[in-house]
């Protein structure tokens, strides 16, 4: 049973139509404008995405994800592998986060709602320094993606 502290969860108010955040989250080109990184091709159900980080400081972080669910319009869900460089173990070998963006229709535009869960696949201590690192994390990509859509 996943617990509290086993998740992250955003939610924030977008003053853009749905069709549009979708866009900005599954178009692998848009996405990493505003999530600040570089990928190797379009994003697929099934399939992995595989790029390198933009995010200043994070340059030589490799992102590695597997997409889960592209239901349109509604929800975009991808399991990406946490990067501990100490470890020596590759990325792939590395355990995985689950993300989900769930998009609703509001009056005045879209309700995302961002979620991170599957943090107790990652071993202590290093469990706490991800939650609290990928908390704030969350909280700059709520606010690149809002402004990356209004603008």
């Amino acid at each position: 049973m996943e617990k509290p502290e086993d998740r992250i969860e955003k939610v924030i108010e977008l003053a853009s139509p749905v069709s549009r955040v979708w866009r900005a989250l599954t178009d692998h080109e848009e996405f990493g404008r505003w999530f600040r990184v570089r990928l190797d091709g379009p994003f697929k159900p099934g399939a992995i995405s595989t790029g390198q980080m933009t995010y200043p400081g994070y340059e030589h972080y490799p992102w590695l994800a597997t997409v889960e669910r592209m239901d349109q319009e509604r929800l975009f869900s991808f399991r990406w592998h946490d990067f501990d460089e100490k470890s020596g173990v590759d990325v792939a070998d590395q355990p995985t986060t689950l993300v989900e963006f769930r998009l609703d229709a509001i009056a005045n535009g879209t309700r995302l709602s961002i979620r991170e869960s599957g943090f107790a696949s990652i071993p202590n201590p290093r469990r706490l320094e991800i939650l609290r690192g990928n908390t704030e994390g969350w909280n700059i990509q709520a606010q690149n993606i809002a402004a990356y859509v209004a603008g």
